[in-house]
């Protein structure tokens, strides 16, 4: 009789929103999750009631040192990874012509220069035969007014995502990554709260609601799964049907409500 093996994962940014439901959503499916953030205290809080066969582990997805320590440690505490799954993700609003650089290079290198090197020793961890799923957006696609380093990072991500599928399909592993619309979580909220731009998504969203954490954590799941095994480079967009609209335009609601 052939065991297969317990699978592995390591949910980056795994403390809060999308990320969370992630992490529950593995757990439930036979997963050993190693939940990593920068928030140690938040990733181990995130593990409550889960079981000690899981782990929490500190990260700086812009520090590479932190990330190949974190899939070191992954490695040393559960013997191996089968799937990958990165959900950091920061961001700002500021016009082009106004955008503090610094600012910019931030919101960049968390996006986009943390997905590759999440990817890059992920890539050099994982066992053949697995999978990767980053955490892109509906700004990949398209474009926000006050957005430009999100949308630039996000769409970065998406080419990345490609890149890496066509270099470790070799191997066997799996690149995706999904896209969701608008998902209240602590990245979006600040956002939510300036008045109009909620009703302005919706609006613009066919199925005229938000997401839900767990309806992007399932896909995610999915993609991990061998359901998925014929299934890479590919990026899920998960809106409602919001990519066949437009998008808000944040800025106008920030003069708006602040003058």
């Amino acid at each position: 009789m052939t065991v297969t093996p317990t699978p592995v994962s390591v949910v980056v940014g795994g403390a809060s929103g999308i990320g969370l439901a992630t992490v529950h959503a593995l757990a439930a499916a036979g997963h050993r999750v190693a939940v990593a953030d920068l928030d140690q205290a938040a990733a181990a809080a995130a593990l409550d009631g889960l079981g000690s066969e899981h782990s929490a582990h500190r990260v700086d997805v812009t520090d590479e040192s932190a990330v190949e320590a974190l899939f070191a440690a992954v490695l040393e505490r559960h013997g191996s990874v089968s799937g990958v799954v990165n959900c950091a993700g920061v961001s700002t609003l500021a016009s082009v012509v106004d955008h503090d650089v610094t600012e910019f290079r931030r919101v960049v290198d968390v996006c986009l220069t943390g997905a590759f090197l999440v990817l890059k020793h992920g890539g050099r961890t994982l066992l053949d035969g697995g999978a990767m799923v980053s955490l892109t957006s509906l700004n990949a696609r398209q474009p926000g007014a006050g957005l430009v380093a999100y949308c630039a990072a996000k769409a970065g991500l998406v080419s990345l995502t490609q890149v890496s599928a066509l270099e470790l399909g070799a191997r066997g592993i799996r690149v995706n990554s999904v896209s969701p619309g608008l998902v209240v979580t602590p990245l979006t909220a600040p956002a939510m709260d300036i008045p109009g731009v909620r009703d302005d998504y919706l609006a613009n969203t066919p199925l005229g609601r938000s997401g839900e954490p767990e309806e992007i954590a399932a896909v995610i799941r999915f993609l991990l799964s061998e359901e998925a095994r014929w299934i890479t480079g590919e990026t899920v967009e998960i809106n409602g049907g919001a990519h066949l609209r437009r998008y808000p335009d944040l800025v106008q609601h920030v003069m708006a409500a602040f003058g």
